[in-house]
């Protein structure tokens, strides 16, 4: 018998329902990444865009890239539910890793439903790999909502980076991620992302055994929907309990979206959180 779900899954995951004017988002965050690039060239700095990680046209990654050698590479995978955006959304947002020294790299992925979502893992390995190739030093990887969740399968046993790629990887940020995929069986939005049990099984960091003891900070605003703080509260339990390193900040009244407006400022905490040192014990 198939149970039924006893609360409204869909409400649970309705970010932009409970932000005002955010469906004028996208269209803002793409302007203002445009303004940025343009503002970059303008001044000299380097930015590679559209480096190839495959042969499907969503393939690309960018290159925002700092003065002088970078102290390493900084990979910051967007969200939208594995299903909408892109990088070129989000440009602006290495602005405070850049600053700070580090190469940022912004892939792009093959959305749902062309693509399922262990497919998008895969490719956001493959992305990191290549990144790997053209940046060398430690690697610190990030995502926001579906992004974190990506981010955070680079660190799980069956990860799809190489062991010399995922060696380099010092720290992750999972910013508003979504790490238990289960939950999203039972929404609209799986008629477009087709899981099944398995995969949401499969794919679920919190169920994961981790690769190694490589830290991991579960980032979220206070004020986002319940259903992500919780999973950003679950996933920093269950690696704790796995002997992880792991730091779990609720940050403020922030909603789903404001959250990440802190990664343009070079010394906000959730830079500092990215591309900083992970916090002694007790700190």
């Amino acid at each position: 018998m198939k149970l039924s779900p006893l609360r409204d899954w869909d409400d649970a995951f309705a970010n932009m329902k409970y932000v005002e004017n955010s469906g004028e988002l996208p269209g803002f965050w793409a302007a203002r990444a445009a303004a940025y690039r343009a503002d970059l060239q303008a001044a000299g700095h380097r930015l590679d865009t559209d480096i190839a990680y495959g042969s499907h046209p969503r393939e690309k990654l960018d290159i925002v890239w700092p003065e002088g050698t970078p102290k390493g590479l900084a990979v910051f995978v967007h969200g939208g539910f594995w299903m909408r955006l892109e990088k070129a959304h989000w440009t602006d947002f290495a602005e405070g890793a850049r600053a700070e020294g580090w190469a940022v790299c912004l892939p792009s992925y093959v959305l749902a439903p062309e693509a399922r979502i262990h497919e998008i893992t895969a490719q956001i390995g493959r992305a990191v790999t290549t990144a790997a190739g053209l940046v060398a030093g430690p690697i610190r990887l990030s995502g926001h909502s579906a992004g974190g969740h990506l981010a955070t399968r680079m660190l799980c046993a069956d990860s799809p980076l190489p062991d010399s790629v995922r060696e380099r990887v010092v720290h992750a940020l999972s910013i508003s991620g979504l790490h238990d995929l289960r939950p999203l069986l039972h929404t609209e939005m799986n008629k477009t992302l087709n899981l099944d049990l398995d995969e949401a099984r499969a794919e679920s960091a919190v169920l994961a055994q981790p690769a190694s003891a490589t830290p991991l900070t579960c980032w979220v605003g206070g004020g986002e929907r319940p259903e992500f703080i919780r999973q950003t509260r679950l996933m920093a339990e269950m690696w704790d309990g796995l002997d992880v390193p792991v730091r779990c900040e609720i940050e403020g009244d922030h909603n789903h979206f404001t959250i990440i407006e802190g990664l343009k400022e070079p010394r906000s905490p959730i830079t500092a959180a990215f591309v900083g040192p992970f916090p002694e014990p007790g700190a």
